[in-house]
């Protein structure tokens, strides 16, 4: 029987709101250039189609370059970036404006989730479909015969309670007993949890490797005993809760994601030591998982990060207490490529590095905060849901007492889907181009080789994150396994696209949860 918490919870779930955006709209350049300032939305933004659509859940992942809306009458509406299909509509069209997914208009979608370059959706009565990309088997149809599927195809899993997506691959929460968790994907760094990343030699005289894809979504056999009931996924980890307040993680190890003091990819579930006796997770628990971070609330609701947490300091080995938000009572939160939002009492906190504007602090405040801040235009708020993409924020906020203010935000138009194509077509043609003089010039070596780095240098901030570039270098090799980050990490990191530093502060904004907030709850917001 559902208790009062979780009655209430599944009440609130239900109950849907305003859907609100801030971050980049450029989602062809998300991870491949600097954004310029107009194509920001540095403050909580009205989305116009969507504007008082009762919107009941977000998704969207550390790597995503699109996202996924759900209505209370079941309607799906997905946009942005669209190169591998992850939208849904029948083609490669990207699109500024949410638009309904016509392929699952015979469903009710409760749930949903967002990979790099696939979408996964959940229906009321426990079937799942996916859409996007499939090298890998991300989607869990049973086959990678089409690598890419433009509309909805039905994923191999029954009984489907929810749906989470890493960067390449896919867990299924299940109500079946032995089966709770399923996972399908890319299996390289163990991130599915079945002891292997099935490695082999692409030919027998070669030694590059490749990693077998993992289409058919296979239940986690060390967990067989448990029951899961939340899980969260980093681009390429994933941290599960069961029913008992244990924690585990398993996937990619580096900067300590993974919680267990040691920076070693795991292959299997690991349980995380910190939650276990008197520090189990509660019922109403709140899970994230970022790039190359992990995040959940345990005893007394207080929040614990683990992983890295800041661009420059220490990583966190294992999970510790975030004191800025002692004594607030997180209801949602979500984990982008290195930013964090978050649903408490009744405002919404955002902190971490960001360059596009997705902390939402306005045109005033700055553009990162190593520290949680409250989102001042939020204030007196009650947030619903909320997700974060790659240079991106989703929000979720309640209507009620608050529609009049709702009504001042400013309101995003977007281009429709016909004049983002003749786009995509221009700088198609004018890419090609560019390709033509460079074979007709001859080049010196040194400088062939130039640029050659520098494009290689650019497809890695495609899949845009701190995270991939030292994946890449560890995949198979790992050097620099230790605690610290090797120098050549370290001075990439200083690289184009990745931030210089803070940036300068033009206006301390109001919002700040310091010192003085500290260890205990807050009924008055006002500092």
């Amino acid at each position: 029987m559902a208790t009062d918490e979780e009655k209430n919870g599944m009440e609130e779930e239900i109950k849907g709101g305003e859907l609100l955006f801030c971050g980049t709209t450029a989602w062809d350049a998300m991870g491949r250039r600097r954004t310029a300032p107009e194509e920001n939305l540095v403050c909580p933004t009205r989305l116009r189609p969507l504007m008082g659509v009762d919107v009941r859940f977000v998704a969207a992942g550390c790597v995503s370059c699109h996202c996924v809306a759900l209505d209370v009458d079941g309607r799906c509406y997905t946009w942005g970036r669209n190169e591998k299909g992850q939208l849904g509509h029948g083609d490669k069209l990207q699109r500024d404006r949410p638009t309904v997914v016509s392929g699952l208009s015979k469903h009710k979608i409760v749930k949903a989730g967002a990979g790099r370059s696939h979408s996964v959706v959940v229906t009321a009565e426990g079937i799942s479909f996916a859409f996007g990309w499939n090298k890998h088997g991300q989607l869990g149809s049973g086959s990678v015969k089409n690598e890419i599927e433009t509309s909805p195809v039905r994923c191999q899993a029954t009984d489907v309670k929810s749906a989470i997506c890493g960067g390449d691959f896919t867990v299924w929460l299940t109500s079946i007993e032995g089966s709770s968790i399923l996972t399908a994907g890319l299996p390289q760094y163990g991130q599915l949890g079945h002891g292997t990343n099935n490695e082999y030699n692409t030919k027998d005289s070669s030694v590059k490797l490749a990693y077998e894809a993992q289409p058919r979504p296979r239940a986690i056999a060390s967990l067989s005993g448990e029951t899961v009931v939340k899980v969260a996924c980093g681009t390429n980890h994933s941290v599960a809760v069961d029913k008992n307040g244990h924690v585990y993680t398993w996937g990619f190890g580096g900067y300590g994601r993974l919680g267990h003091r040691e920076q070693k990819d795991e292959w299997v579930p690991r349980m995380v030591d910190v939650f276990t006796r008197n520090n189990v997770l509660p019922p109403d628990a709140v899970v994230s998982a970022g790039s190359a971070n992990s995040s959940c609330t345990a005893g007394g609701g207080q929040l614990y990060m683990w992983g890295k947490i800041k661009n420059s300091g220490d990583d966190w080995m294992y999970p510790k207490p975030l004191m800025d938000l002692s004594g607030w009572h997180l209801r949602c939160m979500d984990s982008g490529n290195m930013h964090h939002f978050v649903g408490a009492d009744s405002s919404c906190i955002s902190w971490g590095h960001a360059q596009s504007g997705e902390l939402g602090y306005g045109p005033s405040g700055q553009k990162s905060s190593a520290i949680p801040k409250k989102v001042d235009v939020l204030e007196g708020m009650h947030v619903i849901s909320v997700a974060c993409g790659f240079a991106y924020s989703l929000v979720v906020v309640d209507r009620d007492k608050v529609n009049d203010r709702i009504e001042k935000l400013e309101v995003f138009d977007g281009k429709t889907s016909n004049e983002v194509g003749e786009l995509n077509d221009e700088a198609a043609v004018a890419e090609e181009e560019t390709q033509e003089k460079r074979l007709r010039k001859p080049q010196s070596s040194k400088k062939r080789r130039k640029e050659e780095s520098s494009e290689d240098e650019e497809s890695s901030d495609e899949y845009g994150s701190s995270d991939d570039s030292d994946e890449m270098v560890n995949g198979n090799a790992k050097p620099g396994r230790g605690r610290g980050k090797s120098a050549a990490l370290r001075k990439r990191g200083r690289g184009r696209g990745r931030g210089r530093g803070r940036p300068p502060m033009e206006k301390k904004s109001s919002g700040r949860l310091g010192a003085v907030r500290r260890g205990r709850p807050s009924h008055d917001m006002n500092e």
